[in-house]
């Protein structure tokens, strides 16, 4: 058997709201609760297991890859529930979009603070590609 990624926990304030929060972006469900737990799985089976918690959370960093549908659903979802997103993830490009390794590229957060990023193309596929440090603006967002 080769080696997998199954599963990790992220904390939050709420459950409920953090799971939701990333179903409703990526288009995805959120699982039945397992004890502390509740899950969101991705299509290649990882699932974030959501937990509650009353401690002062360090922020982490989840990314995903999607596809170009995909990333246009999500983006727009985000754009219609007035999240804020950058193109990188300093903060330095608000309002816009990567087009690193000639894909496209986001970063937003979640409610608990994590900071979450969502991209078309894997990080090193087109090195050359005349598109990386290329930004462009996100129609309805604030610098957009």
């Amino acid at each position: 058997m080769s080696v997998e990624f199954n599963h990790t926990i992220v904390l939050s304030r709420d459950r409920e709201e953090s799971a939701r929060f990333l179903a409703r972006v990526l288009g995805l469900e959120v699982g039945e609760p397992a004890g502390m737990f509740l899950p969101v799985t991705t299509a290649n089976g990882v699932t974030l297991d959501f937990a509650t918690v009353d401690i002062d959370i360090p922020v982490q960093h989840y990314a995903f890859l999607v596809s170009e549908d995909e990333f246009d659903a999500a983006l727009a979802r985000l754009v219609a529930d007035g999240v804020p997103v950058q193109a990188d993830p300093h903060g330095r490009h608000p309002g816009r979009i990567n087009r690193n390794d000639g894909g496209r590229g986001v970063y937003f957060t979640d409610p608990a603070g994590h900071g979450l990023e969502m991209f078309t193309r894997p990080y090193g596929t087109d090195a050359d590609s005349p598109l990386n440090g290329v930004t462009e603006p996100v129609p309805g967002t604030t610098g957009g």
